[in-house]
This record gives C-alpha cells, sequence and structure tokens, in this order.
C-alpha cells in the first residue's frame, strides 16, 4: 500500500496525527514496515441528516467491513488492518469516532446501529467478502446480516454473542462508566492502564490518542461521550440484554465463526452451546492469552483467523 496520509480537523491534539501512528503499532506487533498505508477517512451522509465516517485501507474495493465495539472506534483494528494488508473498511459506529450519534428518539441496539451500518457498507463495500463485528460491533454485523443480508457474505463475531448481559461485561461497563472528564491526559492514560494491565502503556496511549479529544481547557473526554452521546452510552448500558436476538442468529445462512477469548467472562460455555444450537455449521474458536479485546490482545492472531475464514 502507499502513503495518502492527512489529518482531520477534529483531532485529539495539536501534535496529533491521525495517519502518522501506525509504525508504531507495526513495530510493537513485529510487523515489517514498508511504508505507511494508504488509508483515507470516508463519510456517508444518511437520510436525516447524519454523517457516518469510516476508515477505508487500501484504494481496491474493500474485502473486509470491520465493526468495532461500544466506547471504542475504528482506530482498534489498526494493527489487524497492518497485518492483513488488505483492502478493508472499519467503519466509526454512531456516536464513536468520528462519526455522528443516534438517530433522534431511536433505540439504542445493535438493530438500530446496523440500519446506519447498512448504509456505509453499501455506499463503500458493497461486495466486501466478510464482515468482522467485536462485542457491540459483533452484534451490529449480526444484525446486518439478519436483516441486510445482501451486504454479508460471511460473518465473524468476536468475543460476543446475544447471552451478553450486563453482568459478564461487567469490567467492560466499568471502564465505560467512568467519569465523563479527565483534568489531564495523564489522568486519562492512569485509568485506562488500570483497566487493561495487560496492554503496554505505548498501545493504551496511542489508543487514547484516537479515542479522546483534548479541551480548549486542557481535559481531556472520550469521544463517545461527547456531548449527548454520555447520555447515549448510559442508555446502552442499562439495556444490555440481546437475549430476544437468538433467533436473528438462527436466521443468518451465511458462514457464521464466533472467536472468543480465553480470558474473558462475555461468552461462556452456555453462549457458546446456544451459539451452536442456532448455527450447527459455525466454528468456535478460542484465542489464547486474550481477554475481550482480541483485536488488541491479539492482533496478529485474530488476523490469521480472518485470513483463513475469508480464504476458505
Amino acid at each position: 500500500m502507499g502513503s495518502a496520509n492527512r489529518r482531520v480537523a477534529d483531532m485529539a491534539s495539536p501534535d496529533y496525527d491521525e495517519f502518522g501512528l501506525f509504525h508504531q503499532n507495526a513495530e510493537e506487533a513485529g510487523i515489517d514496515w514498508h511504508g505507511s498505508p494508504t488509508v483515507a477517512r470516508l463519510e456517508v451522509t444518511l437520510d436525516d441528516g447524519r454523517v457516518m465516517r469510516a476508515l477505508r485501507w487500501g484504494t481496491a474495493a474493500p474485502e473486509i467491513v470491520l465493526l468495532h465495539g461500544g466506547g471504542q472506534n475504528a482506530h482498534t483494528w489498526d494493527t489487524v488492518a497492518l497485518a492483513l494488508d488488505r483492502p478493508l473498511l472499519a467503519i466509526d459506529l454512531p456516536g464513536h469516532g468520528h462519526s455522528d450519534g443516534m438517530r433522534a428518539g431511536a433505540a439504542v441496539s445493535p438493530k438500530s446501529i446496523a440500519d446506519d451500518m447498512a448504509a456505509v457498507v453499501a455506499a463503500h463495500a458493497p461486495d466486501a467478502a466478510l464482515v468482522v463485528g467485536m462485542s457491540l460491533g459483533g452484534m451490529t454485523a449480526m444484525e446486518l446480516a439478519a436483516h441486510h443480508p445482501a451486504l454479508v457474505r460471511k460473518l465473524m463475531m468476536v468475543d460476543v454473542t446475544p447471552g451478553a448481559d450486563k453482568e459478564k461485561a461487567s469490567d467492560v461497563l466499568a471502564f465505560l462508566a467512568g467519569p465523563e472528564s479527565f483534568a489531564s491526559f495523564d489522568e486519562i492514560l492512569e485509568r485506562t492502564v488500570q483497566f487493561n494491565p495487560t496492554r503496554s502503556e505505548s498501545s493504551l496511549r496511542r489508543g487514547i490518542l484516537h479515542n479522546a479529544v483534548e479541551q480548549d481547557d486542557g481535559s481531556w473526554v472520550w469521544r463517545h461521550q461527547r456531548g449527548g452521546e454520555a447520555a447515549m452510552v448510559e442508555r446502552r448500558d442499562a439495556d444490555l440484554d440481546f437475549s430476544q436476538l437468538w433467533d436473528d442468529l438462527a436466521s443468518i445462512s451465511v458462514p457464521v465463526q464466533l472467536v472468543v477469548g480465553d480470558r474473558s467472562p462475555v461468552v461462556d460455555d452456555d453462549d457458546q452451546a446456544s451459539f451452536r444450537e442456532r448455527q450447527p455449521d459455525a466454528e468456535v474458536i478460542e484465542v489464547v492469552d486474550a481477554g475481550h479485546s482480541i483485536q488488541g490482545d491479539q492482533p496478529l492472531e485474530l488476523a490469521r483467523l480472518i485470513e483463513a475464514f475469508l480464504s476458505s
């Protein structure tokens, strides 16, 4: 991939270059560095005027669509994307990253988010061979496959099933339920390190630069907590019950794969059994030494699994 780096107007700090950190991802993961990849910001204006934004890796038609988890953004996939070295589309979910929030009055649910994502996929990756979603993005990808089947040819769900609930995701929700603002970058970094003890500080620092915004007074806020988005997160967490969506999983006819972290409590044995009941032909793969965010804990292994599923 060649080079096409540019800044975006909504930067996290005066020194932040959204496309200037990829070499750090590569170095930390042991990926050979051949120069900056071609990554561009794309946007889609929905029928109600909201704008959804995404990162397009490469210049060819995307082969893969990546949907991140709650409280994350499209850059959570950077190391995976570098390892894959394929044209792909990583989308910011509504109210996350650079995307606008949810439709006014809409339920904060995988189905409503999937309807927004369908417009982005149809515009920029209509022929993608695989949709990968992690956590909230995994449930959204599942709903995309159930309700917009023409856009999904294979589905990979990363560490989530309709069995996810507040108890299983308590660690994730505790982190998301933190302060709405932080007095300094050091303060937001300290909390992030506290909740991610297995991750390197450099990777967490990089993640904050992508996922938080410095205010005029020097304080920092998460992108998903700007303005009314804090209320959106609270509503989503309060309603974290996907059990009614098991039938949607059963309705999906394309190949499906579930990837889980061996240290994650979000998908338990009962969930895996229920998953297999609805998708008897699906493969369930456990990734060693990975928690909920497998793309952060074991990005090269996840990239290998994506490559294998894509090629199967």
